[in-house]
């Protein structure tokens, strides 16, 4: 998505749009450092045993790609009267780690972040990496230090330039408007199994009213129902869903 109309600091950064695409997201998540146990699976269906049967579990993240064009402001300035007063968590003891998005087409990157610095798949970052590095330097940031943090990562820059032109389309240019925003859904780093919704453009982590009980993960019964909602919701200003899962393959 593009976010030009959503401000966010003026948007002083623009990054190639990654591709909605599962090798191109596990590339990424290896370049910045993430086990190569782990990886990025399409779900094809939300209801048919047979597709949910073939994504590797436990599911640790999801990131739910969809249409938003114009009609997606209206959602940021409903969360915006919802939730008046932005998001200024920082620290340890956060549930969940957030990054506003402040870099203009990186919806993919910051579904992509969120999935990796949050719940079980934060077990799975080697040390040292670039992406344990980052964020040694934000968890004890508030929202804004962190943005601007994660804009002045080169190593994060010039790993997603790379992921952004090695889809299997031709690569838009960093500036062009996209139609297509990402969403995460995550659990808490607490480790009692609230699940959140991870929007960079929205006004912080959104706490669902989904918990996840012990043995169960993102596409379990309650999980599927969380994401059919969203997807209920969203249907009439668009169409054309897409989901990807974080799993230990």
């Amino acid at each position: 998505m593009s976010t030009s109309q959503s401000g966010n600091y003026g948007r002083r950064k623009h990054y190639i749009p990654l591709e909605s695409n599962p090798e191109v997201f596990t590339e990424l998540i290896h370049t910045l450092g993430v086990s190569s146990s782990l990886s990025f699976q399409d779900v094809y269906s939300l209801d048919d045993p047979d597709l949910l049967s073939l994504v590797p579990r436990p599911v640790f993240g999801l990131v739910l790609i969809f249409p938003a064009m114009e009609d997606y402001d209206k959602v940021l300035e409903e969360d915006k009267k919802t939730r008046p007063n932005a998001y200024t968590g920082k620290g340890e003891d956060e549930p969940v780690i957030w990054f506003e998005q402040t870099i203009g087409n990186a919806c993919g990157l910051y579904g992509l972040l969120h999935c990796i610095c949050n719940g079980q798949a934060r077990q799975y970052l080697k040390p040292d990496s670039t992406i344990s590095n980052l964020l040694k330097i934000c968890v004890p940031l508030d929202p804004t230090e962190r943005a601007l943090a994660l804009e002045a990562s080169e190593k994060v820059e010039y790993a997603h330039a790379h992921a952004g032109k090695s889809g299997h389309t031709a690569a838009p240019d960093p500036k062009d408007d996209v139609e297509h925003h990402y969403v995460a859904f995550v659990t808490s780093n607490t480790g009692n199994g609230d699940v959140y919704e991870m929007d960079g453009m929205k006004q912080g982590p959104l706490k669902t009213d989904v918990t996840l009980k012990e043995g169960e993960d993102l596409l379990t019964e309650a999980g599927r129902n969380l994401i059919k909602a969203f997807i209920e919701r969203e249907q009439g200003r668009s169409i054309g869903f897409s989901l990807m899962a974080l799993v230990k393959t």
